[in-house]
């Protein structure tokens, strides 16, 4: 594992969206340390890896991305978590910003977009 990079866990039921996460952050200080497909699974690999950021999908089967995103902010109230949305979801995305998301981005990825929200997240304390 490279030196220095930012420590990405991605929750998203999509594997072609994990691959996708994936090759948009090759070669930037962001990396995918955990890729996970429910929620129920995000929270142990969370405990597991200790990630510098969350990046999660909001609309999942089982456990959605709201309902984890609340389990991660019992685990840890400054978790550093960015939603995932595709379009027509801005409700949830509202109400996942209340509960304590710090940012999120709109699928399909956008590399400069998804960049600039991931370090101004990092960045703030």
């Amino acid at each position: 594992m490279s030196e220095g990079k930012v420590r990405i866990l991605a929750i998203d039921d999509s594997l072609v969206t994990l691959k996708i996460l994936k090759k948009t952050l090759k070669e930037t200080e962001f990396e995918i340390v955990g890729e996970v497909t429910s929620g129920e699974e995000g929270l142990v690999k969370f405990d597991e890896l200790n990630p510098d950021l969350v990046l999660l999908d909001i609309i999942m089967p089982g456990m959605d991305g709201i309902q984890t995103l609340e389990h991660l902010v019992q685990k840890d109230e400054n978790v550093k978590a960015v939603m995932v949305s595709s379009m027509g979801a801005k409700e949830k995305v509202m109400e996942s910003l209340e509960k304590g998301a710090k940012n999120f981005v709109m699928k399909p990825y956008e590399k400069g977009t998804l960049i600039e929200v991931l370090k101004k997240v990092l960045n703030e304390s």
